[in-house]
């Protein structure tokens, strides 16, 4: 079968609406692709070495793959992923991928993976057992070359803006590095994500809690915890930060006095916090980073509602981003009340609530987001980055919050090479809810096409203060 990247994929299947769709895409499909939340190393970037090969490239650190593929049988083993017994060799694991290819149809894995390889390396049919080797190799002697090494992919994937994902005790040097070259023309920016500083229940948060100390000069006291956080998130301002991420279960925020929040602290120290104990001083944490956004600046992003682990055993020998995190419920409205009552309403003051519970987009966010000037929705998210979830997301949140109440398109990946297919994802689907509103006659089509360049490269730079 071949690999045909439709020019007029996801757009309406309506001859008349998909004209107006296809000249809405025209005018944003070349605009430059700002990234304000994701998790590409940046170390590739300085060190600009060639991609190893397919298997490394496509497999072994894209969740969304290994999860379909271990769903049917796979062994992680056989994907190149070491945890005792036995790993394939990487053109091994592209011959598995290849023999399980049909997996992938219909998923937004398959959609990105197949214009990746469309567009990215000019791949013209379906990957399968018997093609697989010729496509390890053709792609592997593409990766030999200059034109694919990490930066030139950056400048010919139209990259404005990269943001990174760090913890809180990383020194930045890459970014420093990057920033200090000449001859990188793109802005890579840290992002502090604070996690396992903030939850007591996380595994070793005592001992990092006292690195966070010896590395600030601050005591480890309560208050001295505070001025060590606030410290290195001036630290991340410094080297270009413009935003700090929590990756919390739940989006629960507290107001604690500094006696009970102080006293909570020294026993989450000792190791003696009860569970309720633990979600209270967590929750008074996230309410203490809302109050530092309000200081520094920084946008705070609240991406919650994953059960980390779910395969125990797996997360045992595997470690964590193995595919086995899996969406729960959440509530925003009551759990977030604290935060708002205090800093909704504060000018500069930005909050992006993320969700992968489609039930909240028009329950929760988006009344929020249409109320408070600081809340905006953030875009969809891990398993709601898909095609037809983006258009379930765009009917749900916009008629009660508008457009201009959104982060902007998000694409939250490791994989560098889906960047573009991601961000080109958007664009398309965007183009298509904009021409279906100009064919109902609920929108002109002047204000159409002003509103998706807004979408597109305006509103993530308003959102992230780019």
């Amino acid at each position: 079968m071949r690999l045909v990247n439709h020019p007029d994929r996801l757009l309406p299947v309506d001859p008349a609406t998909r004209a107006v769709a296809r000249e809405l895409y025209a005018s944003v499909a070349e605009l430059p692709i700002v990234s304000p939340h994701g998790h590409v190393d940046p170390r590739i970037l300085v060190d600009d070495r060639p991609f190893d090969d397919a298997a490394e490239l496509f497999i072994r650190y894209d969740h969304y793959v290994t999860r379909l593929l271990h769903a049917a049988g796979v062994p992680f083993g056989e994907l190149g992923i070491p945890g005792g017994g036995a790993v394939a060799a990487p053109r091994e694991v592209w011959r598995t991928f290849c023999a399980h290819w049909e997996l992938f149809a219909g998923t937004a894995s398959g959609y990105w993976l197949q214009t990746t390889l469309g567009e990215v390396f000019g791949v013209t049919e379906h990957p399968d057992a018997a093609d697989a080797d010729r496509l390890f190799d053709l792609i592997g002697s593409a990766l030999a070359t200059d034109a694919f090494r990490p930066r030139a992919l950056f400048d010919r994937f139209r990259i404005e803006v990269l943001a990174t994902t760090d913890d809180p005790l990383d020194d930045l040097a890459p970014h420093a590095a990057l920033a200090a070259d000449a001859g990188f023309r793109g802005r890579v920016v840290p992002t502090f994500r604070p996690d396992a500083y903030l939850d007591p229940t996380a595994p070793g948060w005592a001992e990092r809690v006292a690195r966070l100390a010896e590395l600030t000069g601050e005591r480890e006291t309560y208050a001295g915890y505070l001025a060590a956080l606030a410290a290195r998130r001036a630290h991340f301002v410094e080297h270009g930060a413009v935003s700090a991420d929590h990756g919390v279960a739940r989006p629960l925020t507290v107001q604690l006095d500094d006696a009970d929040a102080a006293a909570l602290f020294e026993r989450g120290r000792a190791g003696a916090l009860e569970a309720d104990e633990a979600r209270v001083f967590s929750g008074h944490m996230l309410l203490q980073m809302a109050r530092m956004s309000v200081d520094d600046g920084l946008v705070m992003t609240i991406h919650p509602g994953i059960l980390r682990g779910h395969d125990r055993p797996t997360l045992e020998r595997f470690g964590p981003d193995m595919g086995h995190d899996i969406p729960v419920p959440v509530s925003y409205v009551e759990p977030l009340r604290p935060l708002l009552e205090r800093y909704g309403n504060e000018p500069g003051f930005h909050l992006v609530l993320f969700t992968v519970d489609e039930s909240t987009f028009s329950r929760e966010l988006a009344p929020l987001a249409g109320y408070y000037p600081s809340v905006y929705i953030g875009a969809p998210w891990w398993f709601l980055d898909a095609p037809d979830a983006v258009l379930r997301f765009r009917a749900a949140v916009t008629e009660t919050a508008g457009f201009s109440r959104g982060s902007g398109f998000i694409d939250d990946t490791r994989a560098f090479l889906s960047i573009p297919a991601r961000h080109d994802m958007s664009r398309r689907l965007d183009a298509a809810h904009l021409a279906r509103l100009v064919g109902e006659g609920r929108m002109p089509r002047e204000l159409a096409e002003r509103i998706i360049v807004d979408l597109v490269r305006d509103q993530p730079r308003r959102v992230f203060k780019l």
